[in-house]
């Protein structure tokens, strides 16, 4: 009977085809490190600033793109960076974009993100603005941050009462391919 031969042949090649990978066609190693990954951390992550779009005067807006690359195991970045600008001995804290919302990302080894800073210039000469020369970077779940120089000019007020910077934080987007 010629039904055996072909219905042993499909089952093998059903058997095969999921014996290569986990649900929906992955990787099951691949899949199971993602689950299994802890939070990413300053001491694995290489952060870069720039080059960025400075703001060329007072009120206007400037962009500076900050970029990080795992160089350890596959972590995830759960929420926003935690950005602030240190001015003097105090550091002055960035708000997520308003209307943003964060994304849960899991990074293999050697993969990129990267957020956005936005910040409007201050005006030269007044109480009006923040002369920052270093931006304090953390990741979300890390205490550890790390320093990049911030060369971008005074960042503006945005609450003369609070000294609140006028600059905010875009959430995480995933780069490369």
């Amino acid at each position: 009977m010629r039904a055996t031969p072909i219905t042993v042949t499909a089952v093998t090649a059903l058997l095969l085809l999921t014996a290569c990978g986990g649900e929906g066609g992955g990787d099951g190693a691949k899949d199971d490190a993602k689950q299994e990954s802890g939070a990413c951390t300053s001491a694995t992550v290489s952060m870069e600033a720039g080059p960025a779009s400075e703001a060329p005067a007072a009120g206007d807006t400037g962009e500076v793109p900050v970029n990080l690359v795992n160089q350890g195991a596959a972590c995830v970045l759960d929420g926003f960076a935690e950005v602030g600008l240190a001015v003097g001995d105090e550091l002055v804290a960035l708000t997520p974009v308003e209307g943003a919302t964060s994304q849960k990302l899991t990074l293999a080894e050697g993969e990129s993100v990267s957020f956005t800073i936005t910040y409007v210039r201050g005006p030269e000469g007044t109480g009006e603005r923040l002369d920052a020369k270093t931006l304090q970077i953390g990741l979300p779940g890390d205490s550890a941050t790390q320093d990049v120089p911030w060369s971008y000019g005074p960042v503006a007020v945005k609450d003369k009462t609070e000294a609140a910077a006028d600059a905010s934080v875009s959430a995480f987007q995933q780069t490369g391919d």
